[in-house]
């Protein structure tokens, strides 16, 4: 498959999917903005986040981003029975947890950087490193190099042979052409709000949009 074919399948199966997420993240920051009495529910997430710092965004993500759905794939009993699942059950956890602490690094340098007010020109500045920098030279990359070690069982050796010319001038620009279609309407969102409820928002849309992908992906 060529990568024009690829990334155009890409768009086709992330669409749907993108589009409800998008709606879904939009919706919490109306509601936080519009709807008086959700403020205490906003209040309890932003307060954790700040009483806790990394501790929560570790915490948190594994939660929402790794256990969650791990939960989902085995109940749906949508994981090869070739894997153990003590493995990925640990995989899901520590793989998205760090990860957590990671975006969270990320988001608190790109505050320090520009501060916190939700201007047109400071979130566009913020989306434009994220996506097309962060997102697109490591965030990205590197999950979809992890996930290809969990498709290999663990296998160092054969995930470093599954890393050929196709994998990486194909699959990753696929991936990270997908990530650009979801992600930078989600993180418009996401850095709209204000600092303590940013990892708490970017947590729901990423639970969201990983059973999002559960659903509609066989595999």
């Amino acid at each position: 498959m060529s990568i024009k074919k690829s990334i155009l399948s890409a768009l086709k199966q992330n669409l749907l999917p993108g589009l409800v997420l998008q709606f879904f993240a939009l919706t919490l920051v109306l509601v936080y903005f519009f709807v008086p009495g959700s403020q205490p529910v906003y209040a309890w997430f932003g307060e954790l986040k700040h009483q806790y710092g990394f501790l929560y965004a570790f915490i948190a993500t594994a939660f929402f981003g790794g256990l969650i759905p791990f939960l989902y794939l085995w109940v749906s009993k949508r994981i090869d029975a070739s894997h153990s699942l003590l493995a990925l059950f640990l995989f899901y956890i520590m793989f998205w947890g760090l990860k957590g602490v990671e975006v969270d690094f990320f988001y608190q340098l790109q505050g320090g950087w520009f501060g916190y007010e939700n201007t047109f020109k400071i979130i566009a500045i913020k989306v434009a490193i994220d996506q097309f920098i962060y997102s697109a030279l490591w965030a990205a990359p590197m999950i979809t190099i992890c996930y290809l070690w969990v498709e290999n069982n663990f296998n160092f050796r054969a995930s470093l042979a599954a890393m050929d010319k196709q994998f990486f001038c194909e699959k990753i620009p696929t991936v990270v052409f997908s990530n650009w279609l979801v992600w930078i309407p989600a993180v418009s969102v996401v850095y709209s709000m204000p600092q303590d409820l940013q990892i708490p928002l970017f947590n729901l849309v990423l639970c969201f949009w990983v059973l999002l992908l559960a659903v509609l992906n066989e595999k």
